[in-house]
């Protein structure tokens, strides 16, 4: 059977960060399992932070822009492959 992936997609332009704060581990890893709704980054725009959740469960298989990296609306940040 095979596993369908959901892409996660920037709503807003901005950077993106994986972790919640400078001194902290990333919200979560490639290959790490999560579950619909939970935090997998922050887009930050002009100084405010929006989280970025999972869309569906499953296992994270990538990410597609790099911590700190700057987002368009619409481009894809992680796919997520549903078991």
């Amino acid at each position: 059977m095979m596993s369908n992936s959901i892409k996660v997609m920037a709503p807003i332009p901005g950077v993106f960060y994986r972790r919640p704060s400078p001194d902290e581990d990333v919200y979560v890893n490639e290959g790490d399992e999560v579950k619909e709704g939970d935090i997998i980054g922050l887009v930050e725009v002009m100084k405010s932070f929006h989280e970025l959740k999972a869309e569906a469960s499953g296992v994270i298989d990538a990410f597609k822009v790099e911590d700190e990296g700057m987002l368009e609306a619409g481009q894809e940040i992680a796919v997520i492959n549903q078991k």
